[in-house]
């Protein structure tokens, strides 16, 4: 997709935010609609609004949108969120209702998530060319996807084949991975005092070293879970 048709949404995005003073899903989401339009002339698709998807239980399902060819061939799929919901969970609940996995972008106007082969393939912040410009940090995320090996950092780095074997070790009701990425997440203190004198940790001062940390404790993970099955092996044999 070319950098002007990127800048023109976000300039767009900009103007609808500012005049109608909301980011409910409703309104801004016609931001990406037109993103999607613009590109699907460059592309010779077609974009469609309200696309009917095939129905499962009985129930007709819809998605935003999708880009399809002139023979109603759906090449991808849109699906916009409002920004107060949590987009992640978002997302596993539509997956949990059959929405489709092979090519599917979900955007709230602040990320958006693309999903290839029923992977997810990439993550951007929507701000985040503002960001670099302004000179500000990537917007941290520190969440993980077991079942696809990611654990995303931030809004500009994602971490990809991270062994299953390495959630599976755990440190109580979580692995040892999220255990560190909650660890290192920007939290606001409750009280006044130390918010306003204390509250100066940043993600992105700590990056470098989560990454390195993140490493190790896969390596170990891996290795613990070895000797654990080597353990139940050996204890099924006797």
């Amino acid at each position: 997709m070319s950098r002007t048709l990127i800048n023109n949404y976000l300039k767009d995005l900009d103007i609808i935010k500012t005049a109608s003073g909301t980011v409910r899903e409703g309104v801004v989401s016609e931001a990406f609609k037109d993103l999607l339009k613009a590109y699907a002339r460059a592309q010779n698709l077609i974009f469609l609004n309200q696309y009917e998807l095939p129905p499962q239980d009985g129930k007709r399902r819809y998605v935003d949108g999708a880009l399809v060819y002139d023979v109603r061939l759906a090449f991808g799929y849109w699906e916009a969120k409002d920004e107060e919901d949590d987009l992640d969970k978002e997302i596993a609940a539509k997956f949990r209702r059959g929405y489709p996995r092979d090519n599917i972008i979900f955007e709230d106007s602040r990320s958006a998530v693309l999903f290839q082969n029923g992977n997810e393939v990439k993550r951007a912040d929507v701000h985040d060319d503002k960001a670099a410009k302004a000179g500000q940090s990537p917007r941290p995320i520190l969440k993980s996807d077991p079942d696809a090996g990611i654990i995303v950092l931030d809004s500009e780095t994602q971490l990809g084949g991270v062994p299953k074997a390495a959630f599976a070790y755990r440190l109580g009701n979580r692995s040892a991975l999220d255990w560190i990425l909650d660890q290192h997440k920007e939290k606001t203190p409750k009280d006044p005092t130390i918010r306003e004198k204390f509250n100066t940790y940043r993600f992105a001062d700590h990056k470098d070293r989560v990454i390195d940390l993140l490493a190790r404790v896969t390596r170990v993970s891996v290795e613990t879970m070895e000797i654990v099955e080597a353990m139940r092996a050996v204890g099924s044999r006797q």
